[in-house]
């Protein structure tokens, strides 16, 4: 893992909804710090309704997580494209995130209680 990237538990609930939607609500969060970007929460995935996600073509590297997936959000008022991410299969030295999905915050409201 890059020296730049920290992975810490949240205390307490997240919840995150988009659209006026409840996506989930989770106790397992996790925080990815990296570098000097803002703070990234990742939630497990068996804590969102991954029933309103469409997996989409789009796919990123990154060369200290791997490759990451993208899906959309169907809510009621349309379709968020590439607004959740993932990274199904993660380097090692961030293998916490497997299994989590993180989301645009100018998309998506994740909110810490």
């Amino acid at each position: 893992m890059a020296s730049n990237i920290t992975i810490s538990p949240i205390a307490g609930p997240v919840t995150v909804s988009a659209g006026g939607t409840l996506l989930g609500e989770s106790r397992n969060a996790l925080e990815m710090k990296e570098g000097t970007y803002p703070p990234v929460v990742y939630v497990p995935r068996g804590d969102i309704d991954t029933g309103k996600l469409v997996r989409t073509e789009r796919a990123t590297t990154c060369p200290w997580k791997g490759q990451a997936s993208y899906y959309s959000i169907t809510t009621p008022d349309g379709m968020l494209d590439n607004a959740v991410w993932s990274y199904e299969e993660p380097k090692a030295g961030v293998a916490p995130i497997a299994g989590h999905l993180a989301f645009y915050p100018d998309r998506v409201t994740v909110t810490r209680r």
